[in-house]
């Protein structure tokens, strides 16, 4: 009989290879013996007849012992840390099994001892060999679960090997595809969806996810989807991020979809969102939240239907209710009462020397006290400067202390009251009238930017921002001009208006405008035209920068232009290829400056990591003096690497290196880059090293909006520190402004929604005030000051303000703590730790979330930030 020497010849053959091992340390294998309970002991004996009775020649014994082993694999529990008891056991027969399986011939019983085979693999098989799928495909097509989770989990590490391994040698695939569709139906089933997850990005056959997804594991999965995406290299996240759309699409959570949408800036998806979502009250909120990223957008009679709907939510996505919800907060905190920069100096906490400086009127101090009042008192609508009125005289007093500015000082002076009345379109303008009947040109430029910055944010129909200043762009003086440029491009940010495109491109063509008109009109158009990638506007700059003559070239003002280029770019990354290969023929004193800031502009807020270690890169060359491109570069690393906490934090590692190693032009941009990391999120100490004013603004926008009282104490010494010295001082007395923004009811983060979305027109706003601030001299501390407003575009209420289904403030209790971050995590996990419970509206802080803390309302977004709209719970009943 053909097994009888087959079976004779394993036999001593077993012996032999068990024999082997024990002829050295025999004590040792005896004292082995001897360490294992009876149990244990018995069970050994039992798996080792069985590997016997596995190569008998008979069939029926061979099922039997087969089915014995399954059973005793199956059933055998193990802790975390140790291999189950058969597995162990059944390791030195390893080998001989598998040499028994090549001479079986093809039968049922095969397939049995490949699964099994498979298993044994699981700790046995050498470290690259694949041989427990290799069995698992040779084996029966059973359930692989029961197996156990780490069985699967181990196969779908193979799997993804043998993929790359397939791909390369481009194989078919088919089986393989059979096994995964079993081991993802199998990781949903038991709640391991980020591994299911990881083995479709290994396979890169996402779509197979939406067939598996259900009610209770849809969240979890495109929570998992959306963090991942971060790390992912294009375009996979892109495509991580299509699945995630889909599946709340088809669950229906639609304000998540929204915000996939918003990140991936898909303007279709938001249509397809208005349009699949039948639900009005959720349409109000997603209006809420385009209102808050700050996107133009047009309803259209597919989105929604009925007229007078149709108005109220482009009211909301106007944000025309902004500055009535930021009026309730601040009635909320009490804090209407008006500050005047002395309150905020606090002067009286200093010691005597630095408060007798002060008293003198100089000019520079009074235009730092402009900018001061306007950052605390923004928004607010009155103040103790600007539109008091005096009881004397109906004149008012603006006028006296409009006059107590020098020249271009007037222009900020008049430019603040926009700042103090921001987001009241009505009352603002009507305010800001008086100044239009000005002789002084100056007066006429900062009315027009307060007429810009009264704008800022709030759409209106009839467009009063466009009418009152198109006819100041063409003026004689450049003062005035630029005043109606910078309001335009603040007023309309992030709208692609085309008639101001029309009135603004033909003036950087003009051989005559003088410089620093074609760089602000750069900037506006940035503004204007944020991440549109616009042909025609690009052409435009581009041939600006190329007539320059080479003095020009080395001016300050001349470095806005690369910027305005690079605004167009916001984010989107190789979109700018093109245009970066054109500035590759600039002239050499501009070409890499425009090279870095084009780039560090497109990759913003994309945290690619290739892009950072370029930048850095640059940082490294020592260079000869008057480099200019390592600012922007420096700049660079922040804008690209903020987009995600860990990115972050490595950055700020990498820009402390830069700050002891760098020469003076990097040392100079550090605390800007730093300034933007951490903006409005006063978590680390600056250390500054003889680069103050660029460090002290800094500080000023890290506390931005905090009130914070560690930077507001150290800005009070710097103050009485530098008081001789009249531009630091004027620096610390901007920070100090900043500190204090709105009263503390402001933030200047870019991000929002749990810092998932970047508002283009936000981060715009903040670069374009550090890159002047890396020329301080010429551009802040010259007579460029009003350039500070920028910031105005990324001021937002830090607020959580809850508001019933017809928009009235409701005043529920909500919890607020730091957030923490759950994704993967088993169970239902807490999202906030540490909370307090307060009454809403409530101020949130950086990295603060929030939850409600009474079941009698639902909230219409998962995420509560800013105007947040609640319906009644149907199912809630009151405890007596």
């Amino acid at each position: 009989m053909a097994p009888d020497p087959n079976s004779s010849s394993t036999g001593p053959r077993e012996e032999a290879s068990l024999k082997v091992p024990s002829k050295d340390p025999k004590k040792k294998d005896e004292k082995k013996d001897e360490d294992l309970s009876d149990e244990d002991l018995a069970l050994k004996q039992q798996l080792e007849l069985y590997v016997e009775r596995v190569q008998d020649s008979d069939p029926g014994l061979q099922k039997m012992a087969l089915e014995s082993m399954r059973q005793e694999i199956r059933t055998a529990t193990s802790s975390m840390t140790s291999v189950p008891k058969p597995l162990k056991f059944l390791r030195p027969h390893y080998g001989t099994l598998k040499s028994f399986y090549e001479t079986m011939g093809d039968s049922d019983l095969k397939k049995y001892l490949a699964d099994i085979l498979s298993v044994l693999a699981l700790t046995m098989s050498a470290e690259g060999e694949l041989e427990s799928l290799k069995y698992r495909l040779l084996g029966s097509e059973g359930d692989i679960g029961s197996w156990g989770h780490e069985y699967v989990r181990n196969l779908a590490g193979e799997i993804s090997q043998e993929y790359a391994k397939r791909q390369s040698e481009e194989a078919p695939i088919d089986d393989l595809m059979e096994l995964v569709q079993q081991i993802v139906a199998f990781h949903m089933k038991h709640n391991a969806e980020p591994e299911a997850v990881d083995l479709l990005m290994e396979v890169e056959d996402l779509d197979l996810l939406v067939e598996h997804v259900d009610k209770t594991n849809h969240k979890r999965t495109c929570l998992y989807l959306t963090s991942s995406a971060r790390y992912l290299p294009g375009p996979d996240d892109v495509l991580v991020l299509d699945i995630a759309y889909v599946i709340y699409l088809k669950f229906e959570e639609f304000p998540n979809a929204l915000q996939i949408a918003l990140f991936l800036d898909n303007m279709q998806y938001v249509k397809q969102i208005f349009t699949s979502c039948d639900d009005f009250l959720q349409k109000k909120q997603f209006c809420y939240i385009l209102a808050r990223h700050g996107v133009a957008f047009e309803l259209d009679d597919e989105m929604v239907v009925d007229n007078d709907e149709r108005e109220a939510l482009q009211d909301i996505i106007n944000n025309i209710k902004l500055n009535e919800g930021f009026l309730t907060l601040a009635r909320d905190i009490e804090v209407m009462e008006p500050k005047s920069p002395e309150d905020i100096y606090k002067a009286h906490l200093l010691d005597g020397r630095a408060s007798a400086g002060t008293s003198v009127d100089s000019a520079r101090q009074n235009l730092a006290a402009t900018f001061v009042n306007a950052l605390v008192n923004a928004g607010f609508g009155q103040d103790k400067l600007m539109t008091v009125v005096s009881e004397a005289s109906s004149g008012g007093t603006a006028g006296n202390w409009l006059f107590k500015n020098k020249e271009h000082g007037k222009t900020s002076a008049a430019a603040s009251l926009g700042m103090i009345l921001l987001w009241d379109v009505d009352s603002g303008l009507a305010q800001i009238d008086k100044f239009f009947h000005s002789n002084d040109n100056h007066i006429i430029a900062g009315a027009l930017l307060g007429v810009g910055i009264v704008n800022c944010g709030i759409k209106n129909d009839c467009d009063p921002a466009l009418a009152l200043l198109a006819d100041y762009i063409g003026k004689e003086d450049s003062s005035v001009r630029i005043g109606a440029i910078l309001g335009l491009g603040l007023a309309y940010a992030g709208c692609q208006n085309d008639q101001i495109r029309r009135k603004l491109t033909p003036i950087l063509g003009d051989a005559k405008a003088p410089l620093d008109v074609v760089a602000f009109t750069a900037i506006a158009l940035g503004f204007v035209y944020v991440g549109s990638c616009n042909e025609e506007i690009a052409q435009a700059i581009i041939f600006a920068l190329m007539d320059r003559s080479e003095s020009e070239l080395g001016e300050p003002l001349t470095r806005l232009l690369p910027l305005g280029l690079g605004l167009l770019y916001l984010g989107k990354q190789e979109n700018v290829d093109a245009t970066a290969e054109v500035s590759k023929t600039f002239h050499e004193k501009i070409r890499k400056y425009c090279d870095m800031t084009l780039l560090s502009c497109a990759y913003a807020g994309t945290g690619n990591v290739l892009k950072v270690q370029h930048l850095l890169g640059q940082c490294a060359q020592h260079l000869e003096k008057g480099e200019t491109h390592q600012g922007p570069a420096v700049l660079g690393i922040a804008m690209v690497a903020m987009a995600e906490e860990l990115g972050l934090e490595m950055a700020i590692r990498s820009l402390e290196h830069l700050l002891q190693y760098g020469e003076q032009n990097i040392r100079r941009a550090v605390p800007l880059a730093l300034g933007l990391l951490c903006i409005s999120n006063p978590k680390l100490s600056i250390n500054t090293g003889g680069i103050l004013q660029a460090a002290v603004i800094s500080l000023g926008l890290i506390g931005a909006g905090t009130n914070n009282a560690r930077i507001a104490g150290m800005l009070r010494n710097l103050s009485s520190y530098y008081y001789k010295e009249a531009s630091l001082l004027f620096c610390v007395r901007i920070a100090q402004g900043l500190v204090h923004l709105g009263k503390g009811l402001l933030t200047l983060a870019p991000y929002h929604s749990d810092r998932f979305l970047l508002s283009p027109s936000a981060l715009a706003g903040i670069v374009t005030l550090l890159h002047a601030c890396l020329d301080m001299k010429a551009i802040i501390l010259g007579k460029y000051h009003y350039l500070l407003y920028v910031l105005v575009l990324a001021m937002q209420p830090r607020m959580l303000m809850t508001v019933d289904e017809n928009l009235k403030p409701l005043s529920i209790p909500v919890r607020v703590g730091q957030a923490v971050d759950v994704v993967g995590q088993a169970g239902r996990p807490k999202t906030i730790t540490g909370f307090q419970t307060h009454s809403t509206p409530v101020l949130l802080a950086a990295g603060d979330r929030a939850e409600l803390a009474t079941e009698k309302y639902i909230p219409v977004s998962p995420i509560l930030e800013g105007f947040v709209i609640l319906k009644e719970n149907p199912d809630y009943q009151e405890d007596n």
